[in-house]
């Protein structure tokens, strides 16, 4: 399990930073077991509510999900220590730890999740590792909502998905 508190704004194994990536800087940040769990559970609640079917939405496949998957995968790319952080913990969770799926797919509470990780990063975050974060769980979302597709041009988002979207938006502070 994790300790009760992790520094961030470092390399989880101290390794240095990779060739082409800015290093960035050792910040002082500090998140409670409470405030790890909220940013490290995000991604996979914002992959089962936007894979959710709703009212106007889509019923999505399993591909879909996959490419939430892959977007989360992606963030080992980012150039934040704190992205790259919460990738490794995430796949470091091997105990089923996690809460029910009923409560996964409930958007308002999905919408808070965001909000409160939001109020978390401004606190404790370096102001990079924090916009590269809300901006990497909003990739998730478009991923799979079929907004961003690499390789190929995106659709346009069905009508609900984009309401979605800039509702997920603006509970991250990116709009």
């Amino acid at each position: 399990m994790l300790a009760p508190e992790v520094p961030m704004s470092h390399s989880v194994a101290g390794e240095p930073s990779s060739a082409g990536r800015r290093a960035a800087p050792l910040t002082t940040a500090v998140y409670s077991a409470a405030e790890w769990d909220l940013l490290t559970s995000l991604p996979g609640r914002v992959i089962v509510a936007a894979a959710a079917p709703g009212t106007g939405r889509p019923r999505r496949t399993v591909a879909a999900g996959l490419a939430g998957l892959d977007a989360v995968a992606a963030g080992r790319a980012f150039d934040s220590d704190l992205v790259r952080a919460v990738v490794v913990a995430i796949y470091a969770r091997h105990d089923g730890a996690g809460e029910p799926v009923d409560r996964l797919t409930d958007v308002v509470d999905l919408l808070a999740a965001c909000r409160a990780a939001t109020r978390v990063l401004r606190r404790r975050a370096d102001p990079a590792d924090s916009a590269a974060y809300r901006q990497w769980v909003q990739s998730v979302a478009a991923r799979v909502c079929g907004v961003a597709t690499t390789g190929a041009p995106a659709l346009p988002p069905a009508p609900a998905d984009r309401r979605f979207l800039d509702r997920l938006g603006v509970a991250l502070g990116l709009r």
